[in-house]
């Protein structure tokens, strides 16, 4: 684990600006890879907080609890890079699955109810996200990820509603109040080890998405 932590760093060290790893899936264009000044910061501090993470879980011995923080990191990882709003949902939700179990491995009976209680705000906070995401896409005809259009805290129409439920989406991640029940209940419920990822990379994450899509909104 430390050794894929340390060469995911040293690949975001070499990681070139531009747009990579582009695949078609039935008629849409999937981009893994979209490298920027914003992107390539946040990927400097997940992949280093990645290598933090696994050194101080070296007294683990759990290795579904290290499986799970791999996934979770690589989520991270996969939305900051995705260059797609379609890539990006597959990404946090990776992240959302993966993370539940960084709770449940403590398996004590509160950790079981937290856990599900997690997992229930964030695939409702996914579902809030992708229906925003199809609405943006059946308008725009678009899912390369850019600034969208607000017009206030209010939607006014389809293609404000569409920015509205993907902001929604992301500021439930984000624990922005009142949507941030979730994090009180869930943290102290995980493993030590799953604790520590779980502050190191859920609402940055969503930060990250929030300053891509929403920056001076």
């Amino acid at each position: 684990m430390l050794l894929l932590s340390l060469l995911a760093f040293f690949a975001v060290v070499n990681m070139p600006h531009g747009v990579f790893g582009v695949y078609e899936f039935l008629s849409w264009e999937l981009t893994f890879g979209n490298i920027d000044k914003l992107s390539k910061v946040f990927a400097y501090i997940f992949t280093i907080m990645g290598v933090i993470g696994v050194i101080y879980s070296f007294h683990v011995k759990n290795d579904g609890e290290h499986l799970s923080a791999f996934y979770y990191v690589g989520g991270s990882l996969g939305v900051t890079l995705a260059g797609d709003f379609l890539t990006l949902f597959l990404f946090w939700e990776i992240m959302a699955f993966s993370s539940v179990f960084l709770v449940w491995y403590r398996k004590i009976p509160s950790s079981v109810d937290s856990g599900f209680r997690y997992l229930l705000w964030h695939v409702v906070g996914g579902l809030i996200l992708f229906s925003g995401i199809m609405i943006y896409y059946s308008v725009s005809g678009d899912l390369s990820i850019q600034h969208l259009p607000f017009n206030g805290w209010w939607p006014t129409d389809i293609q404000s509603l569409a920015a509205f439920l993907i902001l929604i989406g992301f500021i439930v991640n984000a624990a922005v109040p009142p949507f941030g029940a979730w994090l009180p209940d869930a943290y102290p419920a995980a493993t030590v080890t799953g604790a520590v990822f779980m502050s190191a990379f859920t609402t940055k994450t969503a930060v990250y998405a929030l300053i891509r899509v929403c920056a001076g909104s």
